[in-house]
């Protein structure tokens, strides 16, 4: 890997891990339920990934979908969790928590830290739906994470790239802030000129067809109506080398 950037490949499943390694990235976040938005990936994955692959894992601790605001049963389960990625060996962890007012909540943010330690913490995008993104960035770099995963505020990581770019200015190097959302080859490019960033969350995914023959189309096991369970949604090979090449 050319040591002017790192890519972390956010992988929905361990084969699209393994696909991310072969492809060249420096990096796997691993999750599950990506239409979600990604929430913690089971047992068998994390051990089984650890088992696979030799670059870095970063496994995702989130206990749902949906806002950041956690009880106290869904923090617990995010320590519980946490205790486990450790114990499989993984090389960081992925989290977010915010308090009601959309602060970042310190209280629990520092504890979860402390308790992931020796372990990089990787801020994800909560960060974006943060009510002051530079008192959040002052909060997170306090509480001792290593890097934000950030869209810049928007949807998607280009049209935020006027606040990635002060994002970064402001670290000043305290704190490694991460690009992610709709980031691809048409975008990395200008993404990376113009924000001086340099590591970058891709997904790179395409649809591989289902191998069932027989389909019964009069049952869908998803409520959402745009997924088609007749296909899986999967790391491509060819497009994380082609963002690695223009990266370089």
């Amino acid at each position: 890997m050319n040591s002017n950037f790192n890519l972390e490949i956010c992988a929905n499943s361990v084969d699209s891990a393994i696909i991310a390694q072969k492809g060249g990235a420096t990096r796997v976040e691993l999750c599950e339920n990506i239409y979600e938005g990604g929430t913690t990936p089971s047992y068998g994955a994390i051990k089984l990934a650890k088992q696979k692959l030799s670059i870095d894992i970063n496994v995702i601790i989130r206990p749902r979908g949906g806002d950041f605001l956690y009880s106290d049963i869904e923090f617990d389960i995010m320590k519980q969790d946490i205790d486990f990625a450790k114990q499989a060996g993984v090389d960081g962890i992925v989290l977010g928590i915010l308090n009601s007012d959309g602060s970042i909540d310190t209280k629990r943010l520092d504890e979860l830290v402390k308790l992931a330690a020796p372990l990089p913490i990787t801020f994800h995008r909560a960060f974006d739906v943060s009510r002051n993104p530079f008192q959040a960035l002052e909060d997170i770099i306090g509480c001792g994470c290593r890097r934000i995963l950030t869209s810049g505020q928007k949807n998607k990581a280009y049209e935020g790239i006027e606040l990635l770019s002060r994002l970064v200015d402001k670290a000043k190097n305290r704190i490694i802030i991460m690009p992610g959302s709709g980031i691809n080859e048409t975008n990395i490019r200008e993404i990376k000129e113009k924000t001086k960033a340099t590591e970058f969350h891709v997904s790179l995914r395409e649809p591989i067809p289902s191998s069932m023959i027989y389909r019964n189309e009069d049952v869908n096991m998803s409520s959402i109506d745009e997924i088609d369970e007749f296909e899986i949604m999967r790391t491509d090979y060819k497009r994380v080398r082609n963002i690695i090449e223009i990266l370089k």
